[in-house]
Formats: structure tokens, C-alpha cells, sequence
């Protein structure tokens, strides 16, 4: 399993921000057990930097009944309740103001950790104090948890950088959070690194965000590859969708590679151990439908994390080198840093 310092690398450079050093000096002293006490430590620090700067004020809408005019009158309830013969009326305005659903999100997930068993005393203890800097009304426990809907509203409004990687540590907190049965409005987290759907695009948003920070001769997207195909456009239509997880383009060299988050990247079969073979099947398809300038050299890369073995084997493929390899996630970052940039030096 990945060790968590490890972990926290792969969330900052999946969720677009460099690793904070603050943090960083923090599981150095405290070391890391649990996802959820570095989730909780890095939610800790971007919260407090939030606060220590103040809480950036933004237009929010608001509806109230005042004696002056402000915004828009809102008629129908003005009318219903006989404001206007008071000289009062229903208004909606925007109104500068800290108060923002993110800034309650934060709130409400303090307030939600500060109550994890699953986090040692002292932890819990941080998180309660750096909670109580908000108004109260924003962590009641009345609120309705987050739910997907508010996640994407969130996003929607664009939030600034350190206020996205919040946003993201806050998503992640509660996707993981199952209720307690034993104690009423409590929380337990499961450990999410068990779920290989959400490591694996894991692995493959952070393999490709490193490579767009770390390095700069290459340009690094996801690529839409088209078939080398004729037919009639209704059938042409059925073709499944070709798209990389990682395409690094030079003006001499193009690299695609694809990120399997497995245990293993060899499988067993027939007494003897071979390459899993649809991870294969589908680089070569990638390769062949390929159409490269003239001058550009195209390989292809499947990258594995190295779990009960290490492999590192090369091929020629159809006239493009191919290269499977696994990448060792229990060293120090440094050396992380360092083979990754190895494999397309």
C-alpha cells in the first residue's frame, strides 16, 4: 500500500498545487500513520493561512425586509404579507460578505474531523480550536452534509487555487466518512487507498500534473487519437473512444504513456509469468493509429507502481519502442522525482 507522506504528494500535484513545506516539516515531526490524519493536518494549514490572511469577502445573494430600497423588490412576498403600507419590503441584493459556502464547507468539515476517533486527541483538539475562529452558525450540527450537487456547485464558482485544493481535501473527506453506528452524528473514514477506481485516476492525474510542473521540453495533455479506419460514418460511430492518459510531445519525440495503478504488473498464466496483456493490446492500438510529424520519434511507456515486483522490459512494437516498467512509491520522494523524470530523459 502507499505509504502516506507518498500519498500527499500524489494529491498536490493531482489537485494542480506543490507540496506546502509547513506540511511537510509536520509529518517529519508527527509522522503520518492514516490518510485521514493528513488530510486533516493539510486541511489544518490551508485553513489557517485562510484565517491569518481574512477570509476574502465575495457577492453573495441575499433576500431580507427592509424599510429602503435595495436591489430588487420582490413583489409576490412584499404584497402577501401587506409590507409596502408599512413602508418595508422584501429585497434581494448582493451583498459583500466572508460568509461563502466554501468558507462553511470548511467550517463543517473541521467540525465533522474534530469528531474522528479515527484521529489522535491532539489532532482533534487543533481542529476544534481553528473550527471555533468561524461563526458558529457555519458549522451547526443541524446542516446537511455536502453532497455531489454541492461539490460541482462549488467548482462552478471558481474558486481561487488554495481555495480548490480545499475544496478537493474537503470533497475527499466526506466521500470517505461512513457513519459511526455507535455513537449518533459521529464518523468513521475508511482508508481510501483501498479504493483502486479512485487511486487509479489518482496515479494517472498525478503522473501527468508532475510532468507538466517538473520538466519543460515537452507538452503534456491527454490525447484524443483518432482510428485509422474507413467504413460508413454510422459504423465508424460504434469505435470505442481512444484517449491517452499521458502524451508528452516534443518536436522530435513523441511519448505515450498509459498508468495501470495494479498490484502487479505481471500475471501468472500457465505456470509461468507474462505481461498483462490488454494493458499491452491497448498501447499498441494507441501506437498504430498514431500519426506522428515526420521528424518525431514515437514510443510508448506503461507505467506501474511496484508492489510484489519490479519489472523493467523493452520492445519493439510494430517499429516504436515500448517500454514496461514499474516505479518503486516506497522510496523518498526525491527518488520518486527522479525516475519519473529518468523515464523520458
Amino acid at each position: 500500500m502507499i505509504p502516506v507522506a507518498t500519498l500527499y504528494y500524489f494529491l498536490c500535484y493531482a489537485w494542480n498545487r506543490l507540496p506546502e513545506p509547513a506540511v511537510l516539516e509536520a509529518s517529519e515531526a508527527t509522522p503520518f500513520h492514516r490518510p485521514l490524519a493528513m488530510l486533516a493536518q493539510v486541511l489544518l494549514h490551508g485553513t489557517r493561512r485562510l484565517l491569518q490572511a481574512g477570509l476574502p469577502r465575495a457577492f453573495q445573494p441575499r433576500e431580507a425586509e427592509l424599510t429602503s430600497l435595495r436591489g430588487r423588490i420582490e413583489l409576490t412576498p412584499s404584497l402577501s404579507r401587506g409590507l409596502l403600507a408599512q413602508g418595508r419590503a422584501v429585497c434581494s441584493f448582493d451583498e459583500l460578505t466572508p460568509d461563502s459556502p466554501l468558507h462553511r464547507l470548511l467550517a463543517q468539515t473541521l467540525a465533522s474531523l474534530a469528531s474522528a476517533a479515527d484521529l489522535p486527541l491532539a489532532l482533534r483538539r487543533e481542529l476544534s480550536q481553528v473550527r471555533r475562529r468561524f461563526p458558529a452558525s457555519y458549522y451547526e450540527a443541524t446542516a446537511a452534509k455536502p453532497t455531489a450537487a454541492t461539490f460541482r456547485e462549488l467548482r462552478r464558482q471558481r474558486p481561487s487555487s488554495a481555495g480548490a485544493f480545499l475544496l478537493h481535501v474537503c470533497e475527499l473527506v466526506w466521500q470517505i466518512a461512513l457513519p459511526e453506528p455507535t455513537a449518533q452524528g459521529r464518523s468513521r473514514f475508511a482508508d481510501f487507498r483501498r479504493d483502486e477506481v479512485f487511486m487509479a485516476r489518482l496515479f494517472e492525474q498525478f503522473t501527468r500534473n508532475f510532468f507538466r510542473r517538473e520538466q519543460r521540453r515537452y507538452r503534456v495533455y491527454a490525447e484524443t487519437i483518432s482510428w485509422q479506419a474507413q467504413g460508413q460514418t454510422d459504423d465508424l460511430a460504434l469505435l470505442p473512444t481512444m484517449l491517452t492518459d499521458t502524451t508528452l510531445e516534443a518536436p522530435d519525440r513523441k511519448i505515450i504513456l498509459d498508468t495501470k495503478y495494479y498490484a502487479a504488473a505481471l500475471r501468472t498464466r500457465y505456470d509461468r509469468q507474462r505481461l498483462i496483456a490488454p494493458h499491452l493490446y491497448q498501447l499498441y492500438a494507441y501506437l498504430q493509429n498514431q500519426r506522428p510529424a515526420p521528424a518525431q520519434a514515437l514510443e510508448g511507456i506503461i507505467l506501474y507502481p511496484a508492489a510484489t515486483q519490479n519489472v523493467d522490459v523493452r520492445y519493439t512494437l510494430g517499429g516504436h519502442p515500448v517500454r514496461v516498467v514499474t516505479l518503486n512509491l516506497h522510496q523518498p520522494w526525491p527518488g520518486i522525482a527522479a525516475d519519473l523524470l529518468a523515464l523520458i530523459s
